[in-house]
């Protein structure tokens, strides 16, 4: 059974010169040209990292301890979701300050046995003025959770909707994802831990990097999105033809293999 019981962790501010360099970066992984001095929607990602030492890792290649992270033995983590309120973009050459917090906790019975969700919220501050706000949701699972591990299937999805862009991620596009968030989450990069430990098909494409190719249609089609939410619902394995599809009436979606909706998202 789930027990966090006085488990509250304090916010915890963090202050950072937006560079150019990382922006830069991922527009390499994504094959586009660098977004200029205005941070997209969601690359934010790229910025506020948490550094741990080697020796803080755990089995998963996650930190065994963190401020927001739970206390649970034997924990699993998953991404799931979130939302951001945009008001002024995040912009390269100015000081902005995050803030983090817990924003709510909720143990529910899933279809493997019980889950914690973990929502964080991060408030991000320019010159004494709020200009963002996103909320993040992240799933937890304790105990050994593998199972045996489903087919993947690799025929590439039926797709037929105003804004489509369709793409695999190889392992190597994992890899520098992986490198730019500073995310050492074995899933990604260890296909053995991925299918053996956690029961994966796979390597496990990002949450993240999905909800980013989501934005790149609205981004790609010149609209400013000022409000977003997104819900992954299923895992997109590496190798896999995947297609991100949505339309301007603000609905968005990544389609996978087999007629799987693995993400659905909603700007304004």
């Amino acid at each position: 059974m789930i027990d966090i019981a006085g488990w509250a962790p304090e916010p915890q501010e963090t202050t950072e010169v937006i560079g150019a360099g990382p922006a830069a970066a991922l527009a390499g992984v994504l094959d586009v040209e660098p977004p200029g001095e205005e941070l997209p929607p969601l690359w934010q990602w790229l910025h506020f990292l948490e550094r741990p030492a080697q020796r803080e890792l755990g089995p998963d290649g996650h930190p065994r301890e963190g401020r927001f992270l739970p206390p649970m033995p034997d924990r699993r983590r998953m991404f799931a979701g979130g939302r951001f309120r945009i008001r002024e973009p995040l912009r390269v050459g100015d000081a902005v300050t995050r803030r983090a917090e817990l924003a709510s906790t909720a143990v529910k019975q899933g279809r493997s046995g019980e889950m914690l969700f973990v929502t964080v919220r991060h408030t991000f501050v320019r010159d004494g003025a709020e200009i963002a706000v996103e909320e993040q949701d992240l799933v937890y699972r304790s105990g050994d959770t593998a199972s045996r591990p489903e087919r993947a299937v690799f025929e590439a999805p039926d797709v037929d909707a105003p804004w489509t862009l369709r793409t695999a991620a190889d392992p190597v596009m994992l890899f520098r994802f992986s490198a730019l968030t500073y995310n050492a989450h074995r899933i990604h990069y260890d296909e053995a831990y991925a299918t053996e430990a956690e029961g994966h098909a796979g390597l496990v494409v990002h949450g993240p990097l999905l909800a980013i190719l989501c934005l790149e249609l609205p981004r790609r089609a010149g609209l400013k999105v000022r409000e977003l939410s997104f819900r992954a619902r299923r895992p997109v394995y590496a190798r896999q033809p995947f297609a991100a599809a949505g339309s301007p009436d603000g609905a968005l979606a990544i389609h996978a293999p087999g007629d799987v909706t693995a993400m659905t998202a909603t700007f304004a």
